[in-house]
């Protein structure tokens, strides 16, 4: 039933809203140079890669240094009309089709990149029970705690994760879907 509301809720979200997709491709590209699209490897299931898509809120090549976790409404690499996909999480619209294709579900831990994954394991081993479900485009973790600005702030939202895990049931799953519905509406995504 989950994957089926997933795919359900999905090709709904795809289909009805082309307009806003519309709408955020062009503040992407006119907002700065570079791509509509950002997309990069995350860990999903079982540990399997696959390549998650969001629309680009940063400068282009913001992580030319290496792989890091967006300092909030501070970091200078987020472009102005990034600052507000990220505050609506309207950056987030394109991993839809993630969960159409099944890398993703619409609720679930959100995925991580190895290079995190790694230094989280050293330090809360548990970490591991993340990937016994598929990853999703927003989670308890991500509603409680929000977006986590280090190592530090990812292992606190662990908690919140682990606590999903061990409660999934498609109630928790729509009650999560509001409280993200809310986020949205009230743009307090960072």
């Amino acid at each position: 039933v989950k994957r089926l509301m997933d795919i359900v809720i999905s090709l709904f979200v795809l289909f009805f809203c082309s307009p806003i997709y519309l709408f955020l491709s062009l503040g992407v590209l006119f907002s700065s140079k570079g791509p509509i699209f950002y997309s990069h490897e995350r860990i999903g299931k079982n540990g399997k890669p696959f390549r998650i898509f969001k629309f680009r809120s940063m400068i282009q090549n913001a992580e030319s240094s290496g792989p890091a976790l967006s300092g909030g409404e501070n970091d200078s690499r987020i472009t102005k009309f990034g600052l507000f996909m990220r505050k609506s999480r309207l950056d987030e619209m394109p991993q839809f089709w993630n969960v159409l294709i099944g890398d993703m579900s619409l609720v679930g831990p959100r995925p991580e990149r190895q290079f995190f994954i790694d230094q989280i394991m050293q330090r809360a081993p548990h970490y591991s029970h993340l990937q016994k479900v598929r990853p999703g485009i927003t989670s308890w973790g991500q509603v409680k705690y929000g977006y986590a600005k280090d190592v530090n702030e990812m292992i606190e939202r662990l908690n919140y994760d682990i606590i999903y895990i061990e409660n999934m049931s498609l109630y928790n799953d729509i009650k999560i879907l509001i409280y993200t519905v809310k986020t949205v509406l009230l743009g307090k995504g960072i």
